[in-house]
C-alpha cells in the first residue's frame, strides 16, 4: 500500500510551475507523491554514503589503535629489564613523539595556535594520558605484561557507563559486544596452575583503564577541541606528558639515562614513541570522531590480543587455555558489533 506523504511535506510539494501558456498550475497529487519518494531516496542515499565513509575511516583506525597500543610491552619491558626508570622511559617516549609530531606539523604547515579554553582541555587530556601510561608501566612490575595490557581493555565498559551518564545510550549490539568482551577479559585474567595474579598489578591496570576511558570520552564529547586536528591534539597531549616526566626527574634523584645504553635501547625508545604513542593516539582520535567513543573503545580488543601474543612469543609468558578462550570470545564480539552496526 502506498503511503501518503505527511501533510507538512504535501504542502511544500505544491510548488507552482508555468505551462507553455504562462498559466500557473499546482503539481498534481501523484506528482507530489513521486517527488516525495525521490526526496526520501536522495536523503537515504546521502545518509548511507556518510555512514559508509565514517565506518571505512573509523573501524580501521580503531583496529590500528588497538594493535599499536598493544605493542607497549614489546618496547617497554626490555628497557625496564635493563634498569631504566619508568620516568625516564616515559619522558623519552613522549619527547621523541613530540619532536616527530612537531616536525610533521611544520612540514604540513599546520598552525600551532590554540585558544586558552582549548589549552585547558588539552592539559586535562595530557594529564589523563600520562596517568594511563604510568599506571600501565607500574603494573608491569607486578603482573605479566600481556596480562596487564589485557586488563586495561576493560575501559570499553567504563566508556559505555560514562556515556550513559552523558545520556548517550549504546545500541543493543554494542552492549552485547561490551558484555562479551568483558567476559572474555575476565576469563583471560583468571589464575590457574601456570600463573598467579598479583592484586596490586590488577588495581594499577584498572586505574590505567579508567583514566584512558575518560581520555576517550573527552575527545568525543568536547566541542571546544572539535576543530583541532588529530595531529595537533596528539602533539599537545604528549607535550604535557613530556613536561610532567621531565619535572619529576628533575625533582628526584633519578639519573635520566640510567639503563639506556646501546643502540637497542634507543631503538626501543623510538619504537615506543612512534607506534604505541603517536600512531595509537592519532588513530584513536580519528576512530572516536568517526564511529563514536563506545565503538572505538570496543575495537581496542586488538590491544590485549597483540600484547598477549608478544608476551608469549617474545618474553616466554604463559599462554593458558583461559587466555585463548578469552581472545576468541572477544574477537567474536567485535566481529558481531561491526556486522550489526552501520556507523
Amino acid at each position: 500500500m502506498n503511503r501518503k506523504p505527511p501533510i507538512r511535506i504535501q504542502k511544500r510539494l505544491k510548488v507552482l510551475r508555468h505551462d507553455s501558456s504562462g498559466t500557473r498550475i499546482l503539481f498534481s497529487h501523484q506528482q507530489s507523491k513521486n517527488i516525495y519518494k525521490i526526496l526520501r531516496f536522495n536523503i537515504y542515499s546521502a545518509n548511507m554514503k556518510n555512514i559508509s565513509k565514517n565506518a571505512i575511516i573509523g573501524y580501521p583506525a580503531g583496529i590500528i589503535t588497538g594493535i599499536t597500543y598493544g605493542l607497549n610491552p614489546l618496547f617497554g619491558v626490555p628497557l625496564m629489564k635493563e634498569g631504566a626508570a619508568i620516568e625516564s622511559i616515559l619522558f623519552f617516549r613522549y619527547a621523541i613523539a613530540v619532536l616527530f609530531l612537531g616536525g610533521f606539523l611544520l612540514l604540513s604547515r599546520q598552525s600551532f595556535k590554540i585558544s586558552w579554553k582549548q589549552a585547558g582541555v588539552l592539559l586535562i587530556l595530557g594529564l589523563l594520558y600520562t596517568s594511563s601510561s604510568v599506571f600501565l608501566f607500574e603494573a608491569y612490575n607486578y603482573i605479566a605484561s600481556g596480562l596487564a595490557t589485557t586488563i586495561i581493555f576493560l575501559y570499553p565498559v567504563l566508556v559505555a557507563i560514562i556515556m550513559v551518564f552523558l545520556r548517550v545510550v549504546p545500541s543493543w549490539p554494542v552492549w552485547l559486544s561490551i558484555i562479551l568482551t568483558f567476559v572474555g577479559v575476565v576469563i583471560m585474567t583468571q589464575s590457574d596452575s601456570t600463573q598467579t595474579i598479583n592484586p596490586i598489578g590488577v588495581i594499577l591496570s584498572l586505574g590505567s583503564a579508567l583514566v584512558y576511558a575518560l581520555f576517550i570520552v573527552i575527545i568525543n564529547r568536547s566541542k571546544i577541541i572539535s576543530n583541532i586536528s588529530n595531529s595537533l591534539l596528539t602533539f599537545y597531549a604528549l607535550t604535557v606528558g613530556a613536561i610532567i616526566f621531565l619535572g619529576k626527574i628533575t625533582l628526584s634523584d633519578i639519573h635520566i639515562t640510567t639503563g639506556l645504553t646501546g643502540n637497542m635501547a634507543w631503538l626501543n625508545l623510538v619504537g615506543l614513541a612512534i607506534l604505541p604513542t603517536v600512531v595509537s593516539t592519532a588513530t584513536l582520535a580519528i576512530a572516536t570522531r568517526n564511529i563514536g567513543a563506545t565503538k572505538a573503545s570496543v575495537l581496542g580488543v586488538f590491544e590485549p590480543v597483540t600484547a598477549i601474543l608478544i608476551g608469549t612469543v617474545v618474553f616466554g609468558e604463559a599462554l593458558t587455555t583461559n587466555i585463548i578462550v578469552g581472545i576468541l570470545l572477544s574477537i567474536a564480539a567485535i566481529t558481531f558489533m561491526i556486522a550489526k552496526t552501520k556507523r
